[in-house]
C-alpha cells in the first residue's frame, strides 16, 4: 500500500469516528444505551449521517451497493 493509500484510508475513518462521536454524544445527552430506544430511531438524520459514513468507510467513497 502505498502513502497516497494510506491518507484516503485515515480521511474515511476520520470521517466515520467524528460522525460516531456525535452520535454517542446525542446517546448520552437522551440517556440511552442505542440508538433503537430513541422515538427518532426511524426520522433521525444523524444516526442516517451515520449509517451513510459507516458505508462510505467500508467502500472508501466508491458507491456502489450494499453486497453481501
Amino acid at each position: 500500500m502505498d502513502k497516497e493509500e494510506n491518507i484516503e484510508l485515515d480521511e474515511w475513518q476520520e470521517k466515520l469516528e467524528k460522525v460516531l462521536q456525535e452520535l454517542k454524544t446525542c446517546q448520552q445527552t437522551n440517556n440511552l444505551d442505542s440508538c433503537s430506544a430513541c422515538d427518532k430511531f426511524f426520522d433521525c438524520e444523524l444516526r442516517k449521517k451515520y449509517v451513510v459514513a459507516v458505508y462510505s468507510s467500508m467502500n472508501k467513497g466508491s458507491g456502489g451497493g450494499f453486497e453481501f
